[in-house]
């Protein structure tokens, strides 16, 4: 006699099928992108930049751990978002900046930027980028004093000058940076923005893992392509050339790192080509008509205050409802 067998069905909530990412995955991914970076900034900047690195990342680590445990949270540093926050913040310093300045920037990233807004996933504003803001609000002859880059030296010169940003806005006349240096890293600058060949294999990267998307980053850097181009077309004795401004300040770090970040950006990709646009209109409009000569941080901060209404006005309409109806 054939014995029946009973079938057991499980039944939960959505979702069913799953990446296999987590957290701790994305966050290492994010880092292995930022190698190329770091290097650049140390072969560049020498143990300058390996020290704003190591302060940044050691505060960030330790203000999360201690702040989660008086909040009575769980530790929260084994998904390495607090490591990722220290190396993107450092990466935004200038080579000559003091330790005691970075730790100071780093705690005001995690306790005011992250945890008071309840921790990972819950944060308005990038932390890296509110740190950064906070510190050229706070010492902003600090956060703008340049040193030459000095490769093969334990140290970058001592010898202060202007990014090429800053030298053309405030001297203007023809860019003296040609673009194999701006590609390769050697000219003055954070960091961690100077090297684009570093940044764009760290970026191709996150693509290839599906970090990240292609939306935010192309129009981000679309924009200020057509833009710059706009205004270099009917001015060209008073405006750099498109490829300048893309391979010039913080544009690209900004664009692959920061703005697609997932916490702090829309989620629709309709919603992640505006927030791109947003802010490669506002990079433009700080660095042309600005007191500064670059503005990707204030851009990138500004649009993360309009991820809501962006949200809202891009969420995409359900199947078979009619646009208006509730």
């Amino acid at each position: 006699m054939k014995q029946e067998t009973t079938q057991t069905w499980v039944l939960s909530s959505s979702p069913h099928a799953h990446s296999g990412d987590s957290v701790q995955k994305i966050m290492l991914s994010v880092i292995l992108a930022l190698v190329p970076a770091m290097i650049a900034s140390v072969v560049f900047f020498g143990l300058n930049a390996a020290l704003l690195i190591i302060c940044c990342v050691a505060s960030c680590v330790l203000a999360e751990a201690v702040s989660r445990r008086a909040m009575r949270r769980d530790p929260g540093i084994t998904d390495l978002s607090a490591v990722v926050t220290g190396i993107l913040l450092a990466l935004n310093l200038p080579p000559g900046l003091p330790c005691w300045m970075a730790v100071i920037g780093s705690l005001f990233a995690i306790l005011v930027a992250k945890q008071v807004y309840g921790g990972l996933g819950y944060n308005m504003f990038n932390p890296a980028l509110a740190g950064r803001a906070m510190l050229m609000l706070s010492f902003p002859i600090a956060m703008t004093t340049w040193l030459a880059p000095s490769v093969g030296s334990l140290c970058a010169d001592a010898v202060t000058t202007a990014t090429p940003l800053g030298k053309f806005k405030l001297a203007g006349g023809a860019p003296d940076y040609s673009i194999l240096n701006l590609l390769i890293g050697n000219r003055p600058g954070c960091i961690g923005e100077t090297s684009a060949i570093a940044l764009l294999i760290g970026g191709a990267f996150l693509l290839w893992r599906r970090c990240i998307t292609w939306h935010t980053p192309v129009a981000f850097v679309g924009t200020v392509a057509i833009f710059s181009g706009l205004i270099y077309k009917i001015d060209p004795a008073h405006n750099l050339t498109p490829l300048y401004h893309v391979l010039s300040g913080g544009l690209l770090l900004g664009a692959l790192f920061m703005a697609t970040d997932m916490v702090t950006t829309p989620v629709t990709r309709s919603g992640r080509l505006v927030f791109g646009i947003g802010c490669g209109v506002l990079t433009m409009v700080f660095r042309k008509w600005g007191g500064m000569p670059e503005g990707v941080s204030f851009a990138i901060l500004i649009m993360n205050g309009l991820t809501p209404l962006i949200s809202k006005v891009m969420r995409p309409r359900p199947f078979g409802r009619r646009a208006g109806k509730a």
